[in-house]
């Protein structure tokens, strides 16, 4: 429980509120902490790189409508 920060500069990402369980051995989170937590840019249809909004540290993708809720998208 708490706060997922980013390892590099310690900028808040992600609530553990956030994280559901998912099959691949990443964490997933349905939502960031803040607006400003993360910056995104489209990597391909349907996935978008996701970074550090502080640092730019590379943090994954975000999967569009691929959450556990209809319309919910996993970062």
């Amino acid at each position: 429980p708490g706060i997922y920060v980013c390892a590099k500069c310690g900028h808040e990402l992600f609530s553990s509120r956030a994280k559901y369980e998912h099959s691949s051995p990443w964490p997933a989170f349905t939502e960031t902490l803040r607006g400003d937590s993360v910056a995104k840019r489209e990597e391909r249809p349907g996935a978008l790189k996701v970074t550090c909004g502080k640092c730019g540290n590379g943090l994954g993708h975000e999967f569009l409508n691929d959450g556990p809720g209809k319309g919910q998208s996993r970062f």
